[in-house]
């Protein structure tokens, strides 16, 4: 399967002047609702995960909210396992609503990474609840160097990102645009 040619397909891939939320600004944006609204895509990609991680035994999927949520729920389908999230609650990213992820092997799925923030609160969320974190995996992994933990992804592209202060797009004056759930 060539990813690349399925994210343009789908318009997941886009160009432009963007604002991510992690407040950096980027020439690139992958939306990811265009791959989770396309159930049969949604399941290739998840298809990829479950696969990769198969032999490793997840008694559980966990994927931080929002677009993690379905993507954990996808991929524990597919292993025939348990799936939950990790959710925001008074600042910090938990594992709750009585998911028991104690003792038992997790998965740890996301979307798309660019920082690795939300996908390190969720291994911190389920290493918490005493968890054994069996892999990691993003469907897609934007990020240009290291995040502090190991991981994998089906598609990788490294995309230039930059603190708005230093913008170069900014600077020639190109529209930003805001996509996204988050305002930044």
């Amino acid at each position: 399967m060539d990813l690349e040619k399925v994210l343009k397909d789908l318009r997941v891939m886009q160009e432009g002047h963007f604002v991510l939320n992690s407040g950096l600004h980027s020439k690139f944006y992958f939306e990811k609702f265009r791959i989770l609204e396309n159930p049969e895509a949604t399941t290739q990609l998840c298809r990829l995960v479950a696969d990769r991680f198969r032999e490793r035994q997840p008694e559980w999927v966990i994927g931080p909210t929002t677009g993690g949520v379905i993507i954990a729920f996808e991929t524990a389908r597919l292993l025939g396992c348990r799936a939950g999230f990790a959710e925001e609650k008074d600042g910090k990213r938990m594992v709750a609503r009585g998911f028991d992820v104690a003792d038992r092997n997790v998965l740890i799925v996301d979307d798309v990474m660019t920082t690795g923030k939300s996908v390190k609160e969720t291994i911190d969320a389920v290493n918490e609840k005493s968890g054994k974190i069996v892999g990691v995996a993003v469907l897609i992994d934007r990020s240009a160097g290291d995040p502090g933990f190991q991981f994998w992804a089906p598609y990788k592209k490294v995309m230039e990102n930059f603190q708005p202060e230093a913008c170069p797009l900014c600077q020639l004056g190109v529209p930003l645009k805001r996509p996204g759930g988050k305002k930044t």
